[in-house]
């Protein structure tokens, strides 16, 4: 392979990785799965044609590492909010709270499901 075919081809990954860090940073989710797609088939190339200089390759990899990380942070993100939201879930069923002597004490909550209509 030539070094400017392998060149060509870590300069689409690193444009690629910029486009992710960007999706991430502003939190459009729905883009990371083409990208990752696309990266996916990048990197495969580039493992089968390995350049024979490594300094655009240690670029490379310092970028995946801070995507890597955005992701994490937005994947913790998404945890939190989800759990978040899991308990307000439980507590429109029950409301746990302690009485006077500090026993546990359980408060059913009624969920009227009902529409009304007005005219």
């Amino acid at each position: 392979m030539t070094t400017d075919k392998s060149q060509e081809i870590i300069n689409r990954l690193d444009s690629l990785l910029e486009l992710e860090r960007q999706a991430l940073l502003q939190g459009d989710l729905d883009k990371i799965p083409a990208l990752l797609e696309e990266k996916e088939a990048l990197i495969d190339d580039l493992n089968e044609n390995i350049p024979e200089e490594k300094t655009g390759l240690q670029e490379l990899q310092v970028k995946v590492e801070r995507n890597q990380a955005l992701l994490d942070g937005a994947l913790h993100g998404i945890r939190k909010v989800a759990a978040r939201m899991a308990a307000f879930r439980r507590i429109r069923r029950s409301l746990e709270t302690y009485d006077e002597s500090g026993r546990k004490r359980t408060i059913q909550g009624d969920v009227e499901r009902r529409v009304e209509k007005r005219a």
